[in-house]
């Protein structure tokens, strides 16, 4: 937490993952019933986050240079806070924002600045991941400018943390070190089939959770209550509010050093996909961000996939479909939902730090068919 804490140069509370420090946001700054305005991409939980803290998602147009929210694109005065994603590492224009409660998931914008300031300074709060570029399997952090605010989110936090056991931070710490062996010993392709094979991977329908449309709307009307919304905001973290022990905080604290030792290779990584055809442009213009992933558009995402397994590369963070598409009255749709329908349809996110394994697949891929 030190290393974010002083990159910020904010208040930051320690938690249990990214996922529960965003409701507290939300929850602390909004009011329900209140419009938020929030990328059509992003993780399954965030939609359920935001719906379980009483808010109405408004989902914005997309940017197809980058998968983010197209600010140029959003009437703000038709809502009253914002949520940015940061996909993948490229900035949201945070400061288009301004003058709105602003909320910054930069969970895969840990190391992302914009002018030189870091992501998750420009807006009320800034939420942290643990289990993205620190790779500890668990762990948030919110980081916030005034220790009143600090304060009132440390006592909402204690409120709703459930206990933990020493046995699931056992087995939460040995599942990453597991992840990272399998990563560096290119033993991806078999640690995948044991874990299908095991049933560790949540069920899902394509890349997303099931939605389950009626047990949402009864979760609904206890809004904006969390617990409600565990069955869907739990998916693949089980213990998302779990009390953390000794064991997971040395854990997390390990992995979260030796993220300014691994920016050379990110940095390595991204330039030479950039100079990849099938690119997202605005990756081009960030060269200079460490990115959490870099996001390709081509045009059979699938099957690249399955080659990419085959070479040891695991593609994950696919957010297909669209908001829009998954949810369909849970949202106020987006006033043009085809380029979030192009862009999850053929976006392929890789780790730059492993970019000379996949290499080889990758320059055989073709771009997509235009954007409608």
């Amino acid at each position: 937490m030190k290393l974010i804490s002083e990159r910020t140069a904010r208040h930051c509370l320690p938690l249990p993952s990214n996922r529960l420090g965003l409701y507290l946001a939300l929850r602390h700054w909004c009011t329900p019933g209140q419009r938020l305005l929030m990328s059509p991409i992003s993780a399954d939980e965030i939609l359920f986050l935001v719906l379980a803290a009483g808010l109405r998602p408004v989902i914005a147009p997309l940017s197809p240079r980058d998968g983010n929210i197209d600010a140029d694109r959003v009437d703000l005065a038709a809502v009253d806070a914002v949520l940015t994603t940061n996909l993948y590492g490229l900035p949201d224009r945070a400061e288009a924002f301004a003058g709105k409660i602003l909320i910054e998931d930069v969970a895969h914008a840990m190391e992302t600045t914009i002018g030189g300031r870091p992501l998750g300074t420009f807006g009320q709060a800034g939420v942290f991941s643990l289990s993205k570029h620190p790779a500890a399997g668990s762990g948030g952090v919110l980081a916030v400018e005034r220790e009143s605010d600090l304060r009132a989110l440390e006592r909402a936090r204690d409120e709703l943390l459930a206990p933990g056991s020493w046995r699931a931070d056992l087995i939460g710490v040995a599942t990453s070190m597991a992840r990272q062996a399998a990563l560096k010993l290119d033993l991806v392709r078999p640690a995948l089939t044991l874990m299908r094979l095991l049933g560790m991977q949540e069920e899902r329908e394509g890349y997303r959770i099931a939605l389950d449309p009626d047990g949402l709307e009864l979760a609904l009307k206890e809004a904006p209550s969390l617990p409600p919304f565990d069955p869907w905001v739990r998916a693949d973290l089980h213990h998302y509010r779990a009390r953390r022990g000794r064991l997971a905080r040395w854990y997390q604290s390990r992995r979260l050093a030796k993220v300014p030792a691994d920016r050379g290779r990110r940095l390595a990584g991204v330039a030479r996909l950039a100079e990849l055809p099938t690119v997202a442009p605005a990756v081009r213009d960030n060269l200079d961000q460490p990115l959490f992933r870099v996001p390709l558009l081509v045009r059979d995402r699938d099957a690249a996939i399955a080659e990419l397994e085959r070479h040891g590369v695991a593609t994950g963070y696919l957010y297909d479909p669209p908001y829009d598409d998954y949810a369909p009255g849970f949202t106020e749709p987006s006033p043009d939902p085809v380029p979030a329908r192009w862009w999850a349809r053929h976006v392929l996110p890789v780790d730059p730090v492993y970019a000379t394994r996949a290499l080889p697949v990758l320059r055989r891929l073709e771009p997509p068919p235009p954007l409608p």
